[in-house]
């Protein structure tokens, strides 16, 4: 579908969506965010529900400020996924070996590396750049930095929630990795200590919903908040990266005989300039993608800053990831540049309930039977995550086609969570 767009709103807000699906609560939020003077249009996405101040599934471009709200408290969180050239054929029918070499690989929930992990022992991770990032830890805010610890020891560790590593399979059989995670507690509390911050600025006090609090620009708030933003997002890019690596040095000892390579070619089918398909062939490589952060961008003449909160930027050719659930397909994607959602698409299947409905409505038996034929935790810790709980990919997929088109449908066969 194309956009809709929601009459009676101080700037345009084009929804990838019926609007009549959308709860009161989430729908009140948008109207609230087309209220902030700074703001220059406002995108959603099919995953659309109510989050903190900011619905998820929204993108605000604005001109001059800043929501850290409107960001998330997990910054920078995102994914990263790779082709293999294992096949189904290679899998043993027990998988839960492999899930458990896994997680002992990668520390989950609120775990964290005994000792800091050394990227130079790794055998695929970039470290151009890396004693340069730590080196800037010593300028985030000063209420923070005695996690600096904390910070050095989960760096490369899952989390819990939503987040997870999957071991899944496409429509030719061919196994990728992929991973969900972000800036884990470190970026966490630099997000809530600069929303408290805003919340004291005197030009927020007006506000429809504090919790909508920007920083202004040129200020001395916008900048402190700047670094502590950009210094989390590549937290959580270096973060993915390192699980990543040490997702594929445990595949790499689990399949000797195959020998994995993890850039193998990717086929897709696309538009030539008189209109006929073509197959094209990418050696993409590992592909990532933040969900939660800001960029500095410019449309229609503006630089603007532009928040996705639960989207992924899909400008003309950009690759992209977008997940279901625990026990849904998830898709690779490259984006087709629509500049009416400011070049962006969902970020998933996006909540239909809370975690707490969920709770109270399915059992550990429910998620059992919703996560049939997949290798993970099937126990009560885990049924606010069960696939139930989220929207139907496939709608919300067929909802975006004029913002991505699909290059592999992806199915899990190992799904780890915390």
């Amino acid at each position: 579908m194309s956009y809709v767009e929601v009459p009676g709103a101080q700037v345009p807000i084009r929804m990838w969506t019926d609007p009549s699906t959308v709860e009161g609560v989430a729908m009140q939020q948008l109207r609230n965010v087309a209220t902030l003077p700074w703001i220059k249009g406002l995108a959603v996405m099919p995953d659309v529900h109510y989050g903190k101040g900011a619905t998820v599934g929204s993108v605000i471009a604005m001109q001059g400020a800043v929501c850290p709200a409107a960001v998330g408290v997990d910054i920078g969180c995102g994914m990263s996924a790779v082709k293999t050239s294992l096949t189904a054929n290679d899998l043993p029918g027990d998988l839960s070996r492999l899930r458990s070499r896994i997680e002992r690989a990668i520390p989950v929930g609120r775990g964290m590396h005994d000792d800091p992990v050394d990227p130079g022992r790794l055998h695929a991770f970039p470290t151009t750049g890396w004693d340069d990032f730590w080196s800037r830890f010593g300028g985030v805010a000063q209420a923070v930095r005695f996690r600096q610890e904390r910070a050095v020891k989960q760096m490369g560790s899952l989390g819990s929630g939503n987040h997870f590593i999957e071991f899944c399979l496409d429509d030719e059989g061919s196994v990728w990795l992929m991973l969900h995670s972000g800036s884990r507690n470190i970026g966490k509390e630099l997000a809530e200590y600069h929303i408290g911050e805003a919340r004291k600025l005197p030009h927020n006090q007006s506000l429809v919903d504090r919790d909508l609090a920007v920083f202004i620009a040129d200020t001395p708030q916008m900048a402190a908040y700047r670094h502590d933003l950009f210094w989390a997002q590549e937290y959580a890019k270096y973060n993915r990266a390192i699980m990543m690596a040490l997702f594929q040095d445990v595949v790499r000892k689990e399949f000797k005989k195959a020998r994995p390579v993890f850039d193998p070619v990717i086929s897709c089918q696309q538009e030539d300039a008189e209109g006929h398909m073509r197959t094209v062939e990418y050696r993409p490589g590992v592909i990532s993608c933040h969900h939660n952060y800001v960029s500095e961008e410019r449309y229609e003449g503006m630089d603007l800053l532009v928040t996705r909160k639960g989207a992924i930027s899909a400008g003309s050719g950009e690759w992209g990831i977008i997940p279901g659930s625990m026990g849904t397909e998830s898709y690779i994607v490259r984006g087709l540049g629509n500049p009416g959602s400011f070049n962006s698409a969902s970020h998933g299947a996006g909540r239909r309930m809370s975690r707490n409905a969920a709770k109270k409505r399915y059992s550990a038996r429910d998620l059992e039977e919703q996560t049939r034929g997949v290798e993970c935790r099937k126990d009560s810790g885990v049924v606010d995550e069960i696939p139930a709980a989220y929207k139907p990919i496939g709608q919300v997929m067929e909802q975006q086609r004029d913002l991505v088109q699909v290059v592999a449908k992806l199915k899990q066969v190992i799904c780890v969570k915390g």
